[in-house]
Order: C-alpha cells, then sequence, then structure tokens
C-alpha cells in the first residue's frame, strides 16, 4: 500500500491518491476553512495545541475539507461532501471557505454523473454540503444525481429538533431533500459494532461521541497478493493528526468522555492492523498510518 504525496499548496485540488487492494482512492477536497482553536482542541491549554496547528490573529486554526473517492471496479463512492455552496455571506467570511469540491473532483476525474454511492458520517455543514447544490434561482437539486446517499436516520432526528446546542450545524437543504425524494437512505444501527455494508468491501460502524451517530467508513479490500488491505475514514472521532492524543477531543463533541473512550476503541485495531487512516480535517495529512511512540502515545507512523 503506498501513498502518493501531493504538494501541500492550498490551491491544490487532489490532494492524495493511494491504493488499497484492488481499490483505488483519491483524497479531493473542499478547500480549507477555518475554526476557533480552542473550540477544536477542547479543554487542552492552547500552548500545547497551537504547537502542532497554528492560530491567527482571531484564534482560528487551517482545517481542510477532506473528500475520499473510491472505486472499487464496481462502484464508484464519495466519502463526505464538504461544505458546499449555501453558507450565508456571514458564515463565508467566518469560515473563509471556498466551495472547491466540484474542481476538485473535476481535476481528479471524477464526473459527478458517475458516483453511485455517497456516504455522510454525519450531518454537520462541513461534512455534507454538496450532497445537494443550491442554484441562483433557489432550487436545490442533487450533486450526484445517479448516488444512492447513505446517512445515519439518528442524524437527521437530531438535526431536527434544532437543539441550542448544535443547531448551527445542521442545515437541512443538504439533506432533507433526499430523505423525501427517496435518494437518501437512512441507516439504522442496534449497538457501536453494528457494521453495516454498503457495497462489497465498503461498510460503516458506530463511534458515537461527537455525535451520538457519528460513523467511520471501513474500505478493506484484497491485494494481488492475496492480502487483505485496510483503510478507515474516521471522520470527527479524530478530525486531524494533531488529534492523535486520545485526550484532546473537541469542544464540539457532544460527549468528550465518550469520545475518548472510541478513540481507544479504534486505536486496539487500527494500530496493530496498520490500518491506514483517513483525516476528514487535514489538509496537510490526509492520510497516515498510525504507531505508538516511546511514551505510548499514537503518532503519524514516518
Amino acid at each position: 500500500m503506498s501513498v502518493v504525496a501531493v504538494p501541500l499548496a492550498a490551491s491544490d485540488l487532489v490532494r492524495a491518491r493511494t491504493r488499497v487492494g484492488d481499490f483505488e482512492l483519491t483524497v479531493c477536497t473542499d478547500g480549507t476553512y477555518r475554526l476557533d482553536g480552542g473550540a477544536m482542541f477542547g479543554v487542552v491549554p492552547k500552548p500545547l495545541w497551537e504547537k502542532r496547528a497554528p492560530a491567527d490573529d482571531q484564534n482560528r486554526i487551517l482545517l481542510g475539507l477532506n473528500t475520499v473517492v473510491v472505486r472499487t471496479g464496481q462502484h464508484t463512492v464519495v466519502i463526505e461532501t464538504g461544505i458546499g455552496n449555501k453558507q450565508n455571506e456571514k458564515m463565508r467570511e467566518i469560515h473563509c471557505n471556498q466551495e472547491l469540491l466540484p474542481r476538485s473532483l473535476a481535476a481528479a476525474g471524477v464526473r459527478p454523473e458517475e458516483v453511485d454511492i455517497v456516504i455522510n458520517t454525519h450531518l454537520h455543514f462541513d461534512h455534507c454540503g454538496w450532497n445537494t447544490t443550491l442554484h441562483s434561482d433557489g432550487r436545490v437539486t442533487p450533486t450526484f444525481p445517479n448516488a444512492r446517499y447513505f446517512a445515519h436516520r439518528g442524524e437527521v432526528e437530531h438535526g431536527h429538533l434544532q437543539l441550542d446546542r448544535d443547531r448551527v450545524a445542521y442545515l437541512s437543504p443538504n439533506y432533507d431533500p433526499l430523505v423525501e425524494s427517496g435518494q437518501m437512505t437512512l441507516l439504522s444501527t442496534d449497538g457501536i459494532r453494528a457494521n453495516p455494508q454498503i457495497v462489497p468491501g465498503i461498510s460503516v460502524e458506530l463511534f458515537p461521541g461527537h455525535t451520538r451517530q457519528l460513523m467511520a467508513v471501513h474500505i478493506e479490500s484484497k491485494s494481488h497478493g492475496g492480502a487483505t488491505e485496510h483503510a478507515c475514514y474516521i471522520s470527527d472521532l479524530i478530525p486531524t493528526s494533531a488529534h492523535l492524543d486520545p485526550t484532546w477531543v473537541m469542544g464540539y463533541d457532544l460527549d468528550p468522555l465518550e469520545s475518548i473512550s472510541q478513540r481507544k476503541r479504534f486505536y486496539q485495531r487500527a494500530i496493530p492492523e496498520k490500518w491506514l487512516v483517513l483525516f476528514t480535517h487535514d489538509h496537510a495529512t490526509p492520510m497516515s498510518h498510525i504507531t505508538v511512540n516511546e511514551k505510548g502515545k499514537p503518532v503519524v507512523a514516518k
């Protein structure tokens, strides 16, 4: 399993390419955006986290919006769809996002019409924005017209509650039109080890904490030599490589203690089994294997 390094200029549209067994993985991008560093690292003191993620004069750190395209030979699967083009002017000014995913997909040679599966790990605005496209006349249409979309039923239900804690994170035009048309399949899983298969070689697993129904996406395929290779899009359980320490969880997490527990559960398999970990918000390091350093802490493998 080899990872092709891509130059790290912010304008790059294709962040990385690799193979997992017979599957081809391409990391596309909706560009970068900025969020408050304190919120991204919760109770971790700024003198510690800013060594890994420098902040600007408004205390914001630079984050990526990584979409993973998996070509299995039978399916073209898109995992996450960035922020999209529905943010109002105030939110665009706050986040400084660029709405690059359509250009990124084109640069990677991916036509929206060929995508037949879209998976949302959860339904926060920065993970499902290009599920649909807002047009100048106010219409909202599916960005991937021939795709079946998958999300967790609990995410839709939670978004509809519009709770004070996180209502700003849920924008119904990103998912309600797809639910209403039947294009989005809502998953209902029982227990954190339920592992529904979406298509052969691609399945989802609950890792609650950030939200109650946060799903990781497992990608598994055999190489020509017969060995099974495994990658995992872990989403906001571990948003960037700067968040690998089990206790460095986000202020955005609904249940930070559960996030810590779920990270430890993830590492119990991902490290010894040498999974390729795909980071949702790491612009510079969109994918890496994880190892343990001399202090027993998980770190990016060199």
